[in-house]
């Protein structure tokens, strides 16, 4: 059974991380593969939105596997296969796997369906737009272990939920139920389990349906703003704009607009 799902359709790609029976967790074998695939993702022309999501069961995922990718990391147990030797020899591929190190260049939306703990909350950070069950447990559990979340968890918490709220997940390593920071602006839609796929679908499927430089162009002046000035930033949106007026899409728009059609985007 592969440990990782990708099916395609329509522009938009669904990924599922497929170890139910041990919570999702991220295991040597899927870090691997998550690695690959947002590489191959990135590149694909076809491909203009991303859903993630768990296997069905009670968690999105549960972070890295404590039986397998953390002994490996911490030098208390020697690679027994290739996929071990491969984040043994290469830690960084655990930053890539969760998106702390990487970047697709395209909209990523989150179907968190169950709890997301440690490096699940830290993979759930990493994606745009975030879809999450009802009733699901969110949380940092790291400094339980003697650890801190390393995959942007700490570094980032902060940036998407209040300083008190972000320091009482951290610090206590407690989570916390996803209905009460519905509104604490972590959370784009807050579903009931059933829905969570579904809802998380039909973002991606409308965004897929826009031009997708222009999306993609937009989501980076976005994320990039954040660390700019307003000066910076308005210089960054302007370049932007100038390049996109000269693609076909930008010509393409505007005329089914007039013409009382559907657009036909090309990525061009």
């Amino acid at each position: 059974m592969s440990v990782l799902k990708i099916e395609k359709t329509d522009f938009v790609a669904i990924v599922t991380l497929n170890r139910p029976e041990a919570r999702n967790s991220l295991n040597p074998e899927l870090i691997c593969e998550l690695s690959k695939t947002w590489v191959e993702l990135s590149l694909d022309p076809q491909i203009r939105a991303v859903v993630l999501t768990g296997a069905s069961g009670t968690t999105f995922c549960s972070g890295f596997d404590l039986s397998s990718t953390i002994p490996i990391i911490n030098g208390t147990k020697k690679p027994t296969n290739d996929f071990e030797n491969a984040i043994a020899q290469d830690p960084s591929l655990m930053g890539k796997a969760t998106l702390r190190d990487y970047d697709i260049g395209k909209p990523l939306i989150a179907a968190v369906n169950g709890h997301a703990i440690a490096g699940g909350m830290e993979l759930m950070l990493s994606c745009d737009i975030r879809v999450v069950a009802t009733q699901v447990k969110l949380g940092l559990s790291e400094v339980a272990l003697g650890m801190i979340p390393a995959m942007g968890g700490t570094a980032k918490l902060a940036r998407h939920l209040p300083t008190a709220l972000a320091m009482e997940m951290l610090l206590t390593a407690k989570p916390m139920i996803s209905d009460r920071l519905a509104e604490s602006g972590l959370i784009n839609r807050l579903e009931e389990p059933g829905e969570v796929l579904n809802s998380a679908l039909e973002i991606a499927k409308t965004i897929a349906s826009n031009a997708p430089i222009a999306a993609q162009e937009a989501r980076s002046v976005l994320l990039a703003s954040a660390d700019l000035t307003v000066e910076q930033a308005l210089s960054l949106e302007s370049s932007s704009s100038s390049m996109l007026m000269t693609t076909e899409d930008a010509v393409e728009g505007p005329r089914a607009f007039l013409e009382r059609r559907a657009p036909i985007f090309k990525g061009r």
